[in-house]
């Protein structure tokens, strides 16, 4: 393929708004001929999948969670999801979305979704089918059909208003086949031609390993990597609500964050260490290998550039680019007298970790003090830090709540930033429990109390950018 085409992703809180989308980043007064060469990878509408699984921020079951707890409210849930995708079919009326298919292609997934589950819980009476054998599966078979239903809509919308879009459904209903993850995509792309079609892709792709089990609810970002990868895009373009700024618009103010011009894939995995939903760091990985770069828009604000990632950005000024963090952090602190001078001592601390699955976000280290800060939304962190304690008992271990807040950029290694923020957070009042800076100056972290989360932001942000 000859890097002539765009894949593009939109996001749930976009998809929602998806005659807007239509009108200002697909058609928007496009000629015929500028329509093509672009593909398209959509997520479920916003809120679908928290219905699906369960809520991501206060995790309350959804059909998964209820399902999986044995809960015969599962079925309750099903037609609340029902109810909720063909209230979106009606929001997309005047937009040209037939009905009548829209409503029979929910019909035919949800019903065929209930005879599935139907079938698992009579299986599961007979008490010898393992859940952790066929938990995981549903769980895929639930998050598929959030992006069949926005694709499938966002196919016959565009088709109404005279744009040759061609649905991939990526999602493998009710096929037998088990290919691998660059199989799967690549035969669905077989035949394309993208100079005179639309490719409207699911978010979702069945595959061998399992995406869900991968890669959680990030999956959508990884689908949109690897189709730009396989198909040898020109570059990727993320359309978010809104632009990737300087700082949070919604906390800081949109009148007073400035928007990041241009910024590398370094940069990029920092934010994602901090959960920020620029892209995902495995998803940018392989584009950043194969040379693809991607660039960040507001989907409300077509004509503005937005925000180009590239291999080799370096802001020419001495700048901070963003400040930002997450507040839904723990410190695991471990002291013990006995470690100064221990070789060994934090590769055992972290083999705990590992078994756990949980990668920390930053770490301090001193003579006899070790902290690492993790996620507080680890499902095994209760059980790790029961298993430091028992391999270290000489050990006080203490586990504490607290938020970090960041300074990064491409171009910060002069003297003076950091001075400049730490004083910028005493002016505010603002305590540094820890701090963390590699010697590549990239990112700043402050690890502070979570009162004092937002305060911070505010701070650092009037510091460096107002």
């Amino acid at each position: 393929m000859d890097k002539t085409h765009t894949v593009e992703k939109i996001g749930g809180t976009s998809m929602s708004r998806f005659g807007e989308i239509m009108k200002s980043v697909i058609i928007g007064g496009r000629s015929e001929g500028d329509l093509y060469n672009r593909v398209f990878v959509v997520s479920a509408y916003g809120g679908i999948t928290n219905l699906l699984l369960e809520n991501k921020k206060t995790g309350a079951p959804g059909i998964y969670g209820k399902f999986a707890a044995d809960d015969p409210s599962w079925t309750d849930a099903l037609e609340a999801v029902r109810a909720r995708m063909v209230e979106c079919n009606r929001s997309f009326a005047e937009c040209g979305l037939d009905q009548t298919q829209a409503d029979d292609f929910v019909n035919l997934r949800l019903n065929g979704i209930r005879d599935c589950l139907d079938d698992l819980h009579r299986l599961r009476t007979y008490g010898h089918f393992d859940s952790a054998v066929y938990l995981p599966p549903t769980r895929e078979l639930l998050s598929a059909v959030g992006e069949a239903h926005s694709a499938f809509n966002s196919v016959l919308i565009l088709q109404a208003n005279g744009v040759n879009a061609r649905l991939i459904d990526l999602t493998g209903w009710k096929e037998t086949d088990i290919l691998g993850l660059d199989e799967a995509i690549l035969t669905g792309f077989e035949g394309v031609d993208f100079a005179n079609e639309m490719p409207v892709v699911t978010g979702y792709v069945k595959y061998d390993e399992g995406i869900m089990s991968r890669f959680d609810r990030g999956y959508s970002e990884i689908t949109f990597s690897k189709v730009a990868v396989l198909t040898q895009a020109r570059e990727g373009i993320i359309h978010k609500e809104y632009h990737l700024s300087t700082g949070d618009p919604v906390l800081i103010g949109a009148d007073k964050v400035k928007v990041i011009g241009g910024t590398n894939f370094d940069i990029a995995d920092q934010l994602s260490d901090l959960d920020m939903e620029a892209i995902h760091s495995k998803a940018s990985k392989e584009m950043e290998l194969c040379n693809i770069p991607i660039r960040v828009k507001n989907a409300f604000d077509p004509e503005h550039p937005g925000t180009l990632i590239d291999q080799n950005y370096i802001s020419p000024e001495p700048r901070v680019e963003i400040i930002c963090g997450r507040d839904d952090v723990l410190a695991i602190e471990v002291h013990d007298p006995e470690m100064v001078g221990q070789a060994g001592y934090d590769y055992r601390l972290l083999k705990h970790l590992n078994d756990a699955g949980i990668s920390y976000i930053a770490k301090n280290t001193n003579a006899n003090t070790i902290t690492h800060f993790v996620p507080e939304k680890s499902d095994k962190l209760d059980w790790c830090v029961t298993q430091i304690r028992e391999a270290f008992p000489g050990a006080q271990v203490k586990v504490l709540p607290v938020a970090i807040v960041c300074v990064i950029g491409t171009n910060m290694k002069i003297p003076g930033f950091l001075s400049r923020a730490a004083r910028a957070l005493a002016d505010a009042d603002i305590n540094i429990l820890a701090l963390d800076q590699a010697m590549r100056q990239v990112n700043m972290q402050f690890v502070v109390d979570r009162t004092q989360f937002e305060a911070a932001q505010f701070a650092l942000h009037r510091e460096f950018v107002e």
